[in-house]
């Protein structure tokens, strides 16, 4: 029998309870919406929308320099010499225009077209958002000889806008501490996360002098650590430096500047002798790792005026057969970055451009670029179009290679490698693979599991240097081939040869499990750099997990616990007193089978770290460093990150 009506509404589902959350609150109590997350890489994308700000300005021609200082507290400062956020007052709202930017969600001057011509920050939300989830935050703006000030708690004023001083400086200085009931992750600022952040835009944004500064790390001499990023040539230097591992085909950089149908368009290419193609594409200053319009007119335009070249050039005469898109791109590391009024962004984490107009902006402009290069350097027109051929030569020996894991990929269950210790479970959304290092932890692993839904895969040794392989090499590599397999994952599409296609995934977590050693590491990276180079939609989709087995066993009588790390060992083996056995886990084979479920497999005790990409031109630079042939900058690497190395991308 139903209620009566009356009572219903007492206390059921009515107007009131609707609750209408308006601007700030609502930022606090739904902050993923905002900026992603409020794990590691929502808190460093607060100091992203802050300095956004900054380049706007500096886009509108009235900024140069921008200093970020990490302060001891983990709070963040971002000063510049801008023209300082207004003060006066704002007709509508009745307060200042700065608390106006600061307080409400969506205020600011980069919505006024007058202001300013394209803006960074249009697809952010800004520093009012910042605002609202930090515990504190002091905003300064030096301004028509006068300095005022206003201070924040959680996004609320604690006080109007009130002058503090008189100045001959301009700009704007923010100070911010995330709050950590909201970040309850961390609140510890990365600096090499922000850092590359800051390389990046200064190489996007040429001219502009970006400061990072570490208050948290003294130098020997008083000062603090940090770094100054200037860049004179913009996407020139910026290729240089995403290169610098790989060996270049041809001496220069091509690269252009100009502005097609009101679309401003930077493109800087190089060919070099590996065979991965790595192309990033920017709008307003956002690294748009979904492509979209701009990618696909860059794409257009290579290849029809190579195509144009090579035909009239009498090079392909002799070939057999038609040469594809993905051939004139293979070993080419390209940037494009187009600024855009008003861009509109769709795709899964809402970074595709879907402005049609770019597409025919970027193409005209690559088209114009490449025919005069390429007329005005034959030498380097002829080595590309020869790079070509060879790619079109090896890519139908991948093709072959690829038919062979997709016929093994389709059979039935029979058709799985026979290494493979499958589960029983069938819903992958439950099921977790291993890719357990050598046969013998593969069958402590496959003693230690649970079968109902924890599946061994067991690799021998090393596998393939994707990095300086082939593609067709690469498929027929028999481990490869066995992940191929086990995972159900097929590559390659009728309009797009390297797509993926993850419909028929087996696991949703694919965990890399190796020795907690150099040897375990290097492998751990060349399985990486598999997954980042042919799978890369299995890391953005969070599926690649990274085990981590203890590295000692401390003992004294009946006690026993596991350490992580020396600091934990030490720890431990002070709280046990006196002598006590410390046993190093040198590799997995040395656990039993119940050491191994206890400590790495048991979901309810182990630590898995996820492997994000949070900076997708950075993480690129880093494998073909780790992978390629130079040794310097990979020694200076591992030096630098013996100690804090995450193997987390």
């Amino acid at each position: 029998m139903s209620e009566p009506k009356e009572e219903f509404n007492k206390h059921g589902y009515s107007a009131d309870s609707i609750q209408a959350l308006e601007g700030m609150e609502h930022v606090r109590m739904r902050p993923s919406m905002y900026i992603g997350d409020v794990g590691i890489r929502g808190l460093h994308h607060l100091v992203y929308e802050v300095v956004d700000n900054s380049i706007d300005e500096a886009l509108a021609g009235h900024c140069n320099n921008i200093t970020v200082s990490i302060n001891e507290d983990n709070s963040i400062t971002t000063e510049d010499d801008g023209r300082g956020i207004p003060v006066d007052l704002h007709k509508k709202e009745g307060v200042s225009a700065l608390q106006v930017v600061m307080t409400k969600i969506g205020a600011g001057g980069k919505f006024d077209k007058d202001s300013y011509k394209v803006s960074g920050g249009l697809h952010g939300v800004g520093v009012s958002c910042v605002n609202a989830l930090s515990e504190h935050l002091r905003a300064t703006v030096y301004r028509d000889g006068k300095i005022w000030e206003q201070e924040y708690e959680r996004g609320k004023a604690l006080y109007p806008v009130k002058q503090i001083g008189e100045t001959d400086k301009r700009g704007t200085t923010v100070t911010f501490k995330p709050d950590d009931t909201i970040f309850t992750q961390t609140v510890e600022y990365n600096y090499d996360t922000l850092a590359s952040r800051m390389r990046e835009l200064a190489y996007l944004n040429k001219g502009i002098t970006i400061h990072l500064v570490d208050k948290r790390s003294k130098k020997a001499d008083g000062s603090f650590e940090g770094e100054t990023f200037h860049s004179e040539e913009g996407l020139k230097e910026f290729i240089k430096y995403l290169d610098a591992t790989r060996e270049p085909l041809m001496k220069d950089v091509i690269s252009f500047e100009g502005e097609k149908n009101g679309v401003p368009v930077e493109v800087a290419m190089v060919y070099n002798t590996s065979y991965a193609e790595n192309l990033h594409s920017y709008v307003n200053n956002i690294n748009t790792h979904e492509g979209g319009t701009h990618l696909s007119g860059f794409r257009r335009g290579l290849t029809m005026t190579l195509k144009k070249y090579a035909d009239e050039s009498g090079l392909l005469k002799n070939l057999k057969f038609e040469i594809a898109g993905d051939d004139f791109r293979e070993g080419l590391t390209a940037i494009v970055s187009v600024k855009v009024q008003e861009p509109q962004f769709e795709g899964q984490t809402k970074t595709k451009l879907g402005n049609r107009e770019v597409s025919a902006s970027v193409s005209q402009a690559v088209s114009e670029m490449l025919a005069d290069y390429l007329e005005e350097h034959p030498d380097d027109a002829k080595i590309i179009v020869q790079k070509v051929i060879l790619a079109a030569q090896a890519r139908h020996a991948a093709q072959k290679a690829r038919e062979m894991v997709q016929r093994k990929t389709v059979m039935s269950i029979g058709g799985l490698p026979g290494k493979l210790s499958d589960c029983s479970e069938q819903d992958p959304a439950k099921c977790e693979v291993f890719l357990v290092e050598g046969d013998s932890a593969g069958g402590t692993a496959k003693q230690g599991r649970d079968r109902a839904f924890q599946a061994i895969l067991p690799l021998r040794g090393k596998i393939l240097n994707v990095e300086k392989a082939m593609t067709h090499k690469v498929f027929e590599n028999e481990e490869i081939k066995n992940i191929f397999t086990a995972l159900g994952v097929t590559i390659g599409t009728e309009e797009d040869s390297k797509a993926l296609n993850l419909s028929k995934l087996r696991y949703h977590k694919v965990v890399i499990m190796c020795d907690a050693d150099i040897d375990g590491s290097h492998i751990a990276t060349l399985i990486l750099t598999f997954f980042f180079r042919y799978m890369k939609e299995l890391i953005e989709n969070g599926h690649i997990y990274i085990a981590t087995p203890p590295l000692y066993l401390v003992k004294k009588g009946n006690k026993k616990a596991y350490a992580w790390s020396d600091k934990e060992r030490d720890a431990l083996a002070e709280e046990f007193g006196g002598s006590v056995n410390i046993q190093r886990y040198k590799g997995l084979g040395e656990m039993n089978a119940e050491q191994l479920w206890d400590t790495t497999m048991n979901p309810e005790f182990r630590t898995m770290r996820l492997v994000q990409i949070d900076n997708g031109t950075e993480a690129d630079r880093i494998f073909s460093m780790l992978m390629g042939d130079e040794v310097p900058p990979r020694r200076d690497f591992i030096e630098k990150n013996a100690i804090y190395a995450n193997i987390d991308a």
